[in-house]
């Protein structure tokens, strides 16, 4: 674990030497890491390695390169593709490697305390009896406490002991939250969804900048809901700023998903927090915007809405029970096979690995395009499948569904839905999982926003040849009828003299790929209006790229004039000179050359403590950085909730759900635990006179106080 939180060995600095291939001279290059967050480079052997794979790389052959990125080391840099394929497919022998990677990193931040069978025989007593004992093995004064002179019942192990130390835990790690925001301004995220026994919670996450610069999202808490109008909603808000001692007043931002309760113009919980403090500037997720904008106007073409009803009914048809997956990953390996043994394929690290069938939701990122990827590499694998299910079907009405899926698959209009759809959302995939990132920023998000506009309209002007040939090859290699282009459309269901004679070019070019393409486009303009305020104009005047190009003074004092609580009538004039003097610094000193983003600009200020000079600058910097871009990380504790709270534990009261919950605060669980199990000279002196009853230890104040000492 400290070897992962080092993080990988990137030399940036490192004069990388070259080396004769081919005919020209090549040598590491230092982008690499900036690509390839793994990657780690041994200047004594001129040789990169991955991270994750050397330290949990499964044992599968020459899968991830085998031993060159674990032992020999990676020395090829003409080949940088090589880099890409070790990473291969989403449960490749890389990625289960990083899996387990983060796996244990998240470990500290949560210790699962209570066991089903805590009893001395039990070989699983769970975390909390085995850290008291590996504790009373190094600490006299516990082992003589808890194990040597107190009674059975007084040795903090019972249910509600536990309870107590994980709610001192949760008491403690959210209080070190609360140190790290300070006096820091910050905005919240906030959303809310059922659990597991159909409760309402709501889940708040605060947005700010710490002390070195850098943008920290962290879990506050999780509150039961009774209903979820507006009002109920911002009077939880109320109750837990309450709790933690947090202003309302300090807050600069606010993201929702844009539910009508959440971003309603009146009496939406927006307009209730702007009632109190109208600098709390509001910004849409812009995940959830983007994944609405592309699936629900791709949706309103007929055409698109009836491939995306024909692909989940497959999906759950072929996904329905254990025995037809397993089928279909064996036909699909014995497709991979026989094209293997033909020369159609040519094998590889890390290709052709176990995949099944995945379902898609309109709200859930990427599964879309995951489900539209295997779909066109299983396609053949799936109609044996549905083969299968109308042969060995009971009922005539299974089997003539299924048929009829398998004539839909086998239609050209389908593929052709299918590879577009393909085009569309691998475009877009990027700029939502860039939208997802916890350090994100508004400049950065408008401008993946736009690079996602151009590569759209690069596809409608230049892309219709290439994905024409390429679903015609792909009918052409399953006996795929493929119509002539120039024939008339007959469309189904209207009397032939009523429907509108169009050619099939027409209807899969105009009425389909134009359309949908440019209903997109202009989605994406309407759904992100925040590209043409005033704010988001003056906020990308901080951008560092090319030098600061874009620095623009008047419109960075038009920023701060929107926070007349941050900046009085005096600042506004002191700023206008050290915004001068911030441009000539950074575009004079070497150490803010070629920088990415704001939060780039602000970790180099604390770096080189040139914050000192520049308090108003670095002040519109935190305030541009605060503005939440997604609610990514409310939607990383639904699914923690969901762990937790789960069939098994479903009855679970809300307090006992947030205290195990896990925040990510400057330390972990385990040294808070050391630090309550620590005991103070007057508890050592009661244990060991005898007196000390367990119903006082359980008691919360006595245990926090335990904590204090």
């Amino acid at each position: 674990m400290s070897y992962l939180e080092k993080g990988p060995c990137q030399p940036y600095e490192h004069d990388f030497p070259r080396r004769p291939m081919g005919n020209d001279n090549r040598c590491f290059r230092k982008e690499w890491f900036s690509e390839f967050h793994w990657l780690e480079y041994s200047i004594e052997k001129d040789a990169a390695y991955c991270l994750h794979c050397y330290l949990f790389k499964p044992d599968r052959g020459s899968q991830g390169g085998g031993h060159i990125f674990t032992k020999t080391g990676f020395r090829d840099w003409k080949h940088k593709k090589t880099l890409k394929d070790h990473v291969g497919l989403f449960d490749s022998s890389h990625n289960q490697a990083f899996a387990k990677c983060t796996n244990l990193m998240n470990q500290k931040q949560r210790l699962s305390f209570r066991g089903h069978d805590e009893s001395e025989e039990s070989l699983n007593r769970r975390n909390l009896i085995e850290v008291l004992n590996w504790y009373a093995a190094r600490c006299k004064e516990i082992k003589e406490v808890l194990f040597s002179n107190a009674p059975g019942n007084d040795q903090m192990t019972s249910p509600t002991i536990q309870k107590d130390l994980i709610n001192c835990c949760a008491v403690e790690m959210t209080r070190a939250i609360i140190n790290e925001i300070g006096d820091s301004l910050f905005s919240i995220l906030v959303d809310e969804t059922r659990d597991n026994s159909m409760k309402e919670q709501m889940a708040v996450v605060l947005r700010f900048v710490d002390k070195s610069g850098r943008v920290k999202e962290r879990f506050l808490g999780i509150s039961h809901v009774t209903d979820t109008c507006a009002q109920s909603l911002k009077d939880a808000i109320d109750v837990m700023f309450s709790t933690h001692g947090l202003s309302i007043s300090s807050l600069r931002g606010q993201d929702y998903d844009g539910a009508s309760n959440m971003s309603g113009e009146f009496n939406g919980l927006i307009a209730l927090i702007l009632r109190e403090n109208w600098h709390a500037m509001y910004v849409h997720c812009f995940a959830y915007q983007l994944q609405l904008a592309i699936v629900s106007v791709a949706r309103r073409n007929c055409m698109v809405g009836d491939f995306l009803d024909v692909l989940a009914i497959i999906v759950n048809l072929v996904g329905a029970s254990c025995k037809r997956v397993d089928a279909l990953r064996t036909s699909y390996q014995a497709n991979i096979l026989e094209k293997l043994n033909a020369g159609e394929l040519t094998g590889g690290s890390g290709q052709f690995q176990e995949m099944s069938l995945a379902r898609s939701g309109d709200t859930r990122w990427g599964l879309h395009l995951l489900t539209v990827t295997r779909f066109i590499n299983m396609f053949n694998a799936i109609i044996d499948i549905l083969e299968n299910i109308s042969e060995d079907g009971v009922h005539s009405d299974k089997k003539s569904s299924t048929l009829r899926q398998m004539n839909n698959m086998q239609d050209f209009e389908f593929v052709f839905s299918l590879h577009f759809m393909f085009e569309i959302l691998a475009i877009t995939d990027d700029l939502s999982q860039a939208l997802q990132k916890k350090d994100q920023d508004i400049q950065n998000a408008m401008r993946l926003l736009n690079l996602c506009k151009c590569a759209l309209q690069n596809l409608r002007e230049n892309g219709w040849d290439t994905l024409f040939s390429r679903v015609i090859e792909f009918c052409v290699d399953r006996h795929i009828l493929v119509p002539n282009m120039e024939d008339i459309v007959v469309v189904k269901g209207r009397p032939r003299r009523v429907a509108q004679q169009v050619t099939y070019f027409h209807r899969f070019y105009v009425d389909l790929y134009c359309h949908v393409i440019d209903s997109i486009l202009q989605a994406l303009n309407d759904q992100f209006p925040e590209t043409t305020t005033e704010l988001f104009t003056c906020i990308s005047c901080l951008s560092p790229r090319d030098s600061f190009a874009a620095f623009d003074k008047d419109k960075l004092l038009r920023f701060a004039q929107f926070y007349p609580l941050d900046f009085n009538s005096e600042e506004l004039l002191l700023i206008r000179p050290q915004l001068d003097k911030f441009l000539l610094l950074v575009r004079m000193d070497e150490t803010f050359f070629n920088l990415n983003s704001i939060s780039c600009v602000a970790q180099k200020l604390i770096e080189t403590r040139s914050f000192c000079y520049f308090p108003l600058v670095y002040r519109l910097l935190t305030l541009a950085l605060i503005l939440p871009v997604a609610t990514a990380s409310v939607e990383r504790v639904f699914s923690a909730m969901n762990l937790i709270k789960s069939d098994l534990r479903n009855k679970m009261g809300d307090i006992w759900l947030n205290d195990n919950l896990p925040k990510t605060p400057p330390f972990d669980e385990l040294e808070i635990l050391v630090k309550l199990l620590k005991p103070s000279p007057r508890i050592i002196k009661l244990n060991t006179d005898g007196c000390l009853k367990c119903s006082k230890l359980a008691a919360r104040g006595r245990v926090l106080r335990h904590a204090e000492d």
